[in-house]
C-alpha cells in the first residue's frame, strides 16, 4: 500500500494525492489545518517518495492504489482531493469506484491531455552530480536554470544522507506521455466535484469545461486570484478557505 501520513479523526476522511514530482509531505500544513474537521490522510504516490517503485504508473494503477486506502481505512468512502497528477489519478478513481468517493476535489488539472512534458526537470535530475552534494544548496546550485521555485521544489524528493533521488526516474520518464495525457474513463460520477484552480494558469481552459461537465455533471468550479499552477503552495490559506467551505456544504 503507498506511504500515509495521518492527521486527525473522526469525521468523513480526507484523502490528500499529490502531483508529479511531490509527496505527501507537501501537504502537511494544509493537512493539519484541515485535520480540525476530521482525519486528513497524506499519501505518497507510487514512485514517489516514500512509497513502493512499479513498473505501471498509469492513472488507473494510481486510482487503484487510492482506493486501497479508503478500503485499508475501513470506511465506505471518503472525500479526496489531488493536485495536477493526483488530481488526475482522483478524477479516474471517481469515476471507476464512484460509491468510495464521497466529494471530489481537483486541484487545477482538467481530464484532457496536455502539449507539455515534464522531461525537463528529469533530465535536470538526472544530471545532478550526488557525490558533491553534502547539503540542500549543492542541489539548487546544479538545478540552476529551472523554472523559478522549480528546484527548490523537486530538492525535497532528494535524499541528501543516502544520495539518492527518492523518485523513480526512469518509470516516470518511460511514463510521461501517458501522465500528461487522461485514459479513456467510461461512465460519470454524479457527486459533488470542485475544480479549483490558479487564476494565472491555463490548466483549466474554458475550452476544457465541456469534456469537465460530461463526466463531472455535478461540476463547480472556482479560482483563486494570483495563483498559478502550484496553488496550494502559492496562496495557501485562500486554497484551505475554498476546500474547507466545500467539504462543509
Amino acid at each position: 500500500m503507498l506511504n500515509v501520513q495521518t492527521f486527525g479523526d473522526g469525521g468523513t476522511p480526507l484523502i490528500i494525492a499529490h502531483g508529479l514530482f511531490g509527496s505527501g509531505r507537501n501537504w502537511g500544513v494544509i493537512a493539519k489545518r484541515l485535520s480540525d474537521r476530521g482525519r486528513v490522510v497524506t499519501v505518497d504516490m507510487r514512485n514517489h517518495a516514500g512509497s513502493f517503485w512499479s513498473d505501471d504508473h498509469s492513472y488507473e494503477a494510481m486510482a487503484a492504489d487510492l482506493a486501497e486506502v479508503i478500503e485499508t481505512i475501513g470506511v465506505s468512502s471518503a472525500d479526496v482531493l489531488g493536485h495536477s497528477m493526483g488530481g488526475k489519478a482522483g478524477m479516474v478513481l471517481a469515476l471507476r469506484r464512484p460509491a468510495l468517493v464521497s466529494k471530489l476535489v481537483v486541484a487545477d488539472i482538467a481530464p484532457v491531455g496536455y502539449a507539455h512534458s515534464q522531461m525537463q526537470p528529469i533530465e535536470y535530475m538526472r544530471k545532478v552530480d550526488l557525490s558533491r552534494v553534502e547539503r540542500r544548496s549543492d542541489v539548487l546550485a546544479q538545478l540552476n536554470g529551472l523554472e523559478a521555485g522549480v528546484p527548490e521544489f523537486i530538492a525535497q524528493s532528494l535524499d541528501i544522507k543516502e544520495k539518492k533521488w527518492r523518485l523513480n526516474l526512469d518509470v516516470l520518464a518511460a511514463e510521461m506521455d501517458g501522465i500528461i495525457g487522461f485514459p479513456d474513463v467510461s461512465g460519470t460520477y454524479e457527486g459533488p466535484a470542485l475544480f479549483l484552480s490558479g487564476g494565472n494558469s491555463d490548466y483549466v481552459r474554458s475550452e476544457y469545461r465541456r469534456e469537465i461537465k460530461e463526466l463531472f455533471p455535478s461540476a463547480k468550479f472556482a479560482k483563486i486570484p494570483g495563483a498559478g499552477h502550484w496553488l496550494h503552495a502559492e496562496k495557501p490559506r485562500e486554497f484551505e478557505a475554498a476546500v474547507r467551505v466545500f467539504l462543509d456544504h
